[in-house]
């Protein structure tokens, strides 16, 4: 029997729903957005879990059925995504809305509730899909101390790729791998599950093995974002979010400088902080989900900056409408004795989260007093015996922000060594000793150490670059004001903020001229850099006036 609540729940709903229509792939609601109710009212919806980067389809909704319940339920996001599998519509009714109907209608209430419940449990619920064991999609064979290893394991980390990692000397390797491991001379191996094992692997082979993009799907784009960290992920964000067709070119894998961070703890929004490669997981997903192409292990030869050509490496070229230059830095290296030889043998730049598994009982340096430096102490603190800060000034504080010297005076297994500086590195097949020296002085000290992380500040690296796009005498790309100021723009309008010397080509991030090095900044300009891009089409496609 129908009753007067019920009729008047039905009526707030018609109120209040929306009627969304929806072409194939388009997403009614993304894993991780926030909650709705929704209800098919035609066509059919895809329920898609994001697995090792991968879309994967656990689940359908056809005409009269609904989903949001659990997060409607809950006050959660969506644990898992929505997305058209062929044109379909559905009504939307907000939280607000769905409450008002509850409250003159408790069997609506009652019934949504049931239904997420249900979801929930079973083999085929939410518990069932948490529950599942995702197999690795690859198999890495390699020493600790293996620089090529550590390069692997960092590729797949930032491409998303679950990986298991066996080294030579644990107990049971030979029987995770399925026989005797190769020999130390072959490696580092890679064995992708249901496919080929790989003896010492190029990453860009890594990349076509896993499905990695590494071909273009088209000659001609709307704009050519040239890098893959924070400010080339959110130009590509923007981008193809506004219709544009857009390509990220990056040369090793997503997540730029920002990428080899073990912790960000200042930027909007995640409160407990989150790492470098997990914040560039997120922006990853988000621009291929709305339609960015992104490109791997390619590297850019050289630009045409009055045709806008972009070639790559392999013979590929890009004809580009516009190009944004995103490229950011890279670690400054430590010019020292034996630095060279001992890189990747237990000598690294930059500290990212997946070099935490390889700093478990080790007793740990780190070179640098910025936050990145206290960031990665933190980080690894968990895991190693004991981490050692070395720093060249008399403590950390006119370098590194209050909150993070107060975090590291808490942890006891964390020391600080100032005015000191590293003038030696020493060891045969890996890292045994750093010798260091007080400025000023010839006196110096040997500290042993498992392994060294060395976070002294980056340069871009720019001289690939045609003379045409002017810089500053440290690389750093000129734009906006700058360029003005330099004499070289030849247009009678100003150039846009971020514009380099040559019309059409924009530059953002850290790889342009300017004060604020920034992951926040970065992403700004990102997004600011496809506003001007619009703004350059639009005056591009418009006629000229006699």
């Amino acid at each position: 029997m129908v009753t007067k609540e019920d009729i008047c729940g039905v009526t707030i709903l018609a109120r209040a729903a929306s009627d969304v229509s929806l072409v194939p792939g388009e997403y009614a609601a993304a894993e991780g957005a926030e909650r709705a109710l929704f209800a098919v009212l035609g066509g059919k919806i895809e329920a898609v879990k994001l697995v090792d980067g991968v879309e994967r389809v656990v689940g359908q909704r056809e005409v009269g059925d609904i989903f949001g319940e659990v997060p409607i339920t809950l006050g959660t996001v969506f644990p898992v995504g929505f997305r058209a599998a062929e044109p379909s519509r559905v009504m939307r009714v907000e939280p607000q809305d769905y409450h008002a109907v509850a409250s003159v209608a408790p069997d609506v209430g009652k019934e949504v509730g049931r239904l997420a419940a249900h979801r929930m449990t079973g083999a085929r619920g939410l518990q069932g899909l948490a529950s599942e064991s995702s197999p690795p999609r690859a198999i890495v064979v390699g020493s600790r101390l293996d620089g090529a290893c550590a390069d692997l394991r960092r590729f797949l980390d930032r491409n998303q790729i679950s990986f298991t990692w066996l080294q030579p000397d644990e107990p049971d390797a030979d029987e995770q791998w399925g026989g005797p491991l190769p020999s130390a001379g072959d490696c580092p191996v890679i064995r992708v599950v249901d496919g080929k094992t790989v003896v010492r692997p190029h990453l860009r082979r890594v990349a076509e093995l896993l499905g990695l993009g590494t071909e273009p799907a088209a000659a001609e784009y709307d704009t050519v974002v040239v890098g893959a960290g924070p400010a080339g992920l959110a130009a590509a964000v923007y981008g193809a979010s506004e219709g544009l067709r857009t390509i990220v070119v990056e040369r090793e894998a997503p997540g730029g400088q920002a990428g080899t961070s073990s912790r960000i703890e200042n930027y909007l929004g995640f409160h407990e902080g989150v790492s470098g490669d997990e914040l560039a997981s997120r922006a990853l997903r988000q621009a291929r989900r709305l339609g960015a192409e992104i490109l791997v292990t390619r590297e850019i030869t050289r630009i045409d900056p009055e045709t806008r050509h972009v070639h790559l490496d392999g013979g590929d070229v890009l004809h580009a409408r516009t190009i944004i230059l995103a490229c950011g830095v890279v670690w400054r290296r430590l010019a020292v004795d034996g630095g060279q030889q001992l890189a990747g043998k237990g000598v690294s730049y930059g500290a990212a989260r997946s070099d935490a598994a390889g700093t478990h009982g080790l007793d740990i340096h780190i070179v640098g007093a910025g936050n990145s430096a206290g960031q990665a102490a933190l980080f690894f603190s968990r895991r190693a015996r004991s981490v050692t800060l070395l720093c060249r000034g008399d403590g950390l504080a006119k370098s590194m922000s209050r909150y993070l010297i107060d975090q590291i005076g808490t942890r006891p297994n964390i020391a600080i060594i100032p005015r000191v500086e590293v003038v030696a590195l020493h060891g045969d097949a890996s890292l045994e000793a750093i010798e260091v020296g007080s400025p000023g002085t010839s006196e110096t000290a040997w500290l042993r150490s498992d392994g060294l992380f060395i976070l002294i500040g980056a340069d871009a690296e720019t001289a690939w670059l045609p003379p045409e796009i002017a810089r500053d005498a440290n690389g750093y790309v000129l734009t906006g004001s700058d360029v003005a100021a330099s004499g070289r723009w030849a247009l009678e309008r100003d150039p846009y903020l971020l514009e380099t010397t040559m019309p059409g080509i924009f530059a953002c991030g850290d790889v342009r001229y300017g004060p604020v090095k920034r992951v926040a900044a970065a992403v700004g300009e990102g997004s600011m850099a496809i506003a001007f891009v619009h703004q350059f089409l639009r005056e591009a496609e418009s006629p000229v006036e006699a």
